[in-house]
């Protein structure tokens, strides 16, 4: 079928374009659909098993940090760059670079990866702590990014996402950075902080924490940090989601009330 791999963290502008591919499939071979059955593909891809991510060629060229910073839609006040330096700005020298991710179901303590994923720390660092400028509604903003906003799309036994002030997935922050996957990175254990995406270096400000080992995202998702306590992340997993009882307005993981991220707070430990 022409849906997209659906147990990938994507953001809703992938699907989108996947719509408008299906659509043509569905016109062009009208047998074949009426055989499986065509139905528009939904705002993010559902819940079911994921094949391994194809191959791409700028997947080929991956492995070291890459030099640039991020790609702007126009108007970014930060014009494409915001450093490291820049998102720590303020906190002390010393010590392990960390998030504090408070919940209304728990709070998650986050170990960040500056070493292995120095652009997208810089780029999460600076949103949360309201110093990297975003677009949101149409005009740039300089606040903390992530507070106040939810975990809109959970599946139990792989990941939870959020980081979308809109709430619904469509969230773009207005510019990407590329991605950054560093040797070694496995998507291999419960707990790593990683971002979504909507394809090769296409970054924005989503990101997702795996509730499992899910190894199909090596080599295509950006491995960033690693959170814990396990029982926090089980908890969130655990939320109830509209499942089989989604409409047809409504995602089958989207949680009936999402729960929400009060606060995240960056520190050096």
């Amino acid at each position: 079928m022409f849906l997209p791999s659906d147990n990938t963290p994507r953001t809703r502008a992938f699907a989108g374009r996947s719509l408008m591919l299906g659509a043509v499939a569905c016109s062009t071979v009208l047998g074949f659909c009426a055989v499986l059955g065509c139905e528009s593909s939904p705002a993010e891809p559902l819940s079911s098993p994921a094949p391994q991510p194809t191959p791409s060629n700028a997947e080929t060229k991956r492995g070291a940090t890459p030099k640039s910073d991020a790609k702007t839609d126009g108007g970014d006040p930060a014009q494409g760059k915001f450093t490291l330096a820049q998102a720590v700005e303020g906190l002390p020298k010393d010590g392990k670079l960390t998030a504090s991710i408070e919940t209304d179901l728990g709070t998650l303590s986050c170990e960040l990866l500056e070493d292995k994923a120095p652009i997208t720390v810089a780029n999460f660092v600076g949103l949360a702590r309201g110093l990297r400028p975003f677009q949101l509604g149409g005009t740039w903003q300089t606040k903390p990014a992530y507070d106040g906003t939810t975990f809109h799309r959970v599946i139990k036994g792989f990941m939870i996402q959020g980081g979308d002030p809109s709430g619904d997935g469509s969230g773009e922050p207005g510019y990407v950075i590329p991605d950054e996957l560093w040797p070694g990175g496995k998507h291999d254990q419960r707990g790593l902080l990683c971002m979504a995406n909507r394809g090769p270096d296409t970054n924005g400000m989503q990101f997702f924490i795996t509730d499992a080992a899910a190894p199909h995202l090596d080599r295509s998702y950006t491995i960033f940090g690693k959170c814990g306590p396990d029982a926090v992340i089980e908890k969130l997993a655990s939320v109830e989601t509209y499942g089989r009882n989604a409409g047809p307005t409504q995602r089958p993981d989207r949680p009936l009330s999402p729960p929400v991220i009060k606060k995240v707070t960056v520190a050096r430990k």
